[in-house]
């Protein structure tokens, strides 16, 4: 179960909102989420605190195919990003370093900056705790699950080649 408040934003967050191209040359996730959202959010780094959730409108992550946004995100501490619709990879990306996104038009419009959220990701079942609502995402599959819980596909393969060795 993920918990945490609201960072809210509008429709078509690219990229290069998330992460500046001029922090391409950094790879570390930790110095990434230093830079996270700063051009549209100068406030977000200092606000942001682990398990929060980013929720915004549609579209999120268009732009250039950049790991280096949803990497900068997840070493922010966001615990899950709910929008209306995402750019297709930035979905993939997402997916692929364990960061969970849920795809909701109704909690999007239920939801306002600052609400505390609780998550189940199994489930797709998204409580709006300060509003006392509830609203249903479509579940992963199960080999989706199995990725975001592994930490990623990276991660998710390693323990699997683990396993065969044991």
């Amino acid at each position: 179960m993920l918990k945490g408040r609201v960072h809210k934003y509008g429709a078509n967050v690219d990229t290069d909102a998330i992460i500046p191209a001029r922090y391409l040359n950094v790879s570390e996730p930790e110095e990434l989420a230093r830079h996270c959202m700063e051009d549209i959010d100068t406030e977000f780094v200092d606000r942001v605190r682990p398990g929060d959730v980013i929720v915004a409108t549609s579209n999120f992550g268009c732009g250039s195919s950049r790991e280096h946004a949803p990497l900068a995100i997840k070493a922010s501490g966001v615990s899950c990003v709910i929008a209306g619709s995402f750019a297709r990879i930035f979905f993939r990306n997402a997916i692929n370093i364990g960061l969970p996104l849920l795809e909701c038009n109704e909690a999007v419009d239920g939801t306002e900056a600052g609400d505390e959220l609780e998550v189940e990701l199994a489930s797709g079942t998204i409580r709006n705790l300060t509003r006392g609502t509830e609203f249903t995402a479509k579940p992963y599959p199960e080999f989706m699950s199995e990725l975001i819980a592994a930490g990623g596909l990276i991660e998710h393969t390693r323990q699997r080649l683990s396993n065969r060795r044991t």
